[in-house]
């Protein structure tokens, strides 16, 4: 169905819009301020971000209290690539008042909680750049015959459905986040959650009887633990196909995955070894949990068994065969795979914490997605520099932060390179427009 007309300043073109305004793209208003703070009047660039939450928010529904972040603050916005600059943790513990308390508290993982808030500390200071409530509904080449020389991003605002508003970019982010994934067949409902909804949807329950949580992962486990330690009275059943939680391998070693020369040796190895790569290092990332987060939820199973009040019950090597929701519950019938021996549980809710899948970037570009270029497997090539690679009928610059790992890696969806990034992907703008020749089809904006 063709789109609806539009209307907008689509005589202005900004050499960059970024969709999306999680901590990708954040750091990328970082790097471009830094970046224009030093650079030549004619170097500078301009952006503006589209973000479709109302307010900047990162997992907002997981800040659970006392929840620690996986990654060292070290590894913030900025300080990776630029350690002097104002947007490090360092300088926003500094503004909050609470470096020499920080530092006495002799840890290297700061709560979420509080990342979080560092994150809203440095986007405050972008209000003018971001437009939230702001959804990217279509991306299309500006009208021409020749060569697509910027791209028309078409947005739609909150409260103003009925309007679309365009705005032209010689170069596009895309940093659209994560999807939350349920398994087949499975609906969300005001009974069936996937974990990013936890806190939104935890304190509506009142005196729940039980509930089970579906996942062996972090945010399983986190779920598990959260629910147990709030509603004092409900019992709580893990459920997953594993034996017993993974531990995750976070030695000093396994970590170097995350080093930003491994992705320089990922992006240049061979189709095999990235396979290899990344089914070896699995256990940094995925379905793992921190091992001290393992051992406080086996010390209470265990202090249940010795008071002979077991409110947390660990179902493994088990699975959700049949699952019915109502207004009032659940109805879960649970499988022990060994046997096959099957459970009906009764529950107030349940939650599946079932992981993320990067977004299709390809999806938002339409036509334009045409003219970007394929590996073997289907996924889209990816420059070095994060740039999608296209036909010689797309010059413009089309980015992904985020769905690279194919490409890139396992930081290509966390907070590890991020600084890095963003600054590579500043040069290469900034390098394609020192190197573009003069057209005469080029804009003026």
């Amino acid at each position: 169905m063709p789109l609806p007309p539009t209307s907008g300043p689509a005589d202005r073109v900004h050499d960059l819009v970024g969709i999306g305004f999680g901590p990708s793209n954040l750091a990328l208003a970082i790097a471009l301020r830094e970046h224009n703070a030093t650079a030549a009047e004619g170097d500078r660039l301009d952006a503006v971000f589209f973000e479709k939450q109302p307010a900047f928010g990162w997992h907002r529904g997981m800040l659970i209290d006392g929840a620690t972040m996986q990654v060292s603050f070290l590894k913030d916005l900025v300080t990776m690539r630029n350690p002097a600059s104002e947007f490090t943790f360092l300088q926003y513990l500094k503004a909050r008042g609470r470096l020499v308390d920080f530092i006495n508290h002799k840890t290297m993982f700061p709560t979420r909680v509080e990342f979080h808030d560092y994150l809203e500390w440095a986007a405050e200071r972008f209000t003018d750049q971001v437009r939230y409530g702001a959804e990217v509904v279509a991306v299309r080449p500006v009208p021409g015959d020749g060569p697509v020389e910027a791209v028309e991003v078409v947005v739609r605002h909150a409260g103003r459905s009925d309007e679309l508003v365009t705005h032209r970019a010689r170069n596009l982010v895309i940093a659209a986040g994560l999807e939350p994934v349920l398994p087949p067949g499975v609906v969300a409902g005001e009974r069936v959650w996937h974990s990013h909804e936890l806190l939104h949807r935890a304190g509506a329950l009142r005196e729940p009887r039980r509930l089970l949580v579906v996942g062996a992962g972090q945010s399983g486990a986190e779920v598990t633990e959260y629910l147990h330690r709030t509603f004092p009275s409900a019992e709580v059943c893990a459920i997953f196909t594993k034996y017993g939680y993974t531990p995750a391998d976070d030695s000093a070693f396994a970590n170097r995955i995350f080093d930003p020369e491994a992705v320089d040796h990922f992006y240049a190895a061979p189709e095999d070894v990235k396979r290899m790569l990344l089914d070896y290092h699995h256990s940094t990332n995925y379905s793992v949990v921190d091992l001290d987060l393992i051992d406080e939820l086996y010390r209470r199973v265990y202090q249940e068994k010795v008071t002979g009040e077991q409110r947390l019950r660990i179902l493994n090597v088990s699975r959700i065969a049949e699952l019915d929701a109502g207004p009032a519950g659940v109805r879960a019938v649970v499988e022990f795979l060994p046997t096959g021996e099957r459970a009906v549980l009764e529950a107030d809710a349940i939650v599946y914490a079932t992981g993320y899948r990067p977004g299709d970037p390809a999806a938002l570009l339409g036509e334009v997605a045409e003219h970007c270029l394929r590996l073997p497997g289907g996924g889209l090539r990816v420059e070095r520099d994060y740039r999608v690679a296209t036909t010689e009928h797309v010059r413009c610059g089309i980015y992904l932060q985020g769905p690279t790992e194919h490409t890139h890696g396992l930081t290509s969806t966390l907070l590890s390179n991020t600084a890095l990034r963003v600054g590579e992907i500043v040069e290469s703008v900034v390098a394609a427009r020192t190197a573009a020749a003069p057209s005469p089809y080029a804009l003026s904006g």
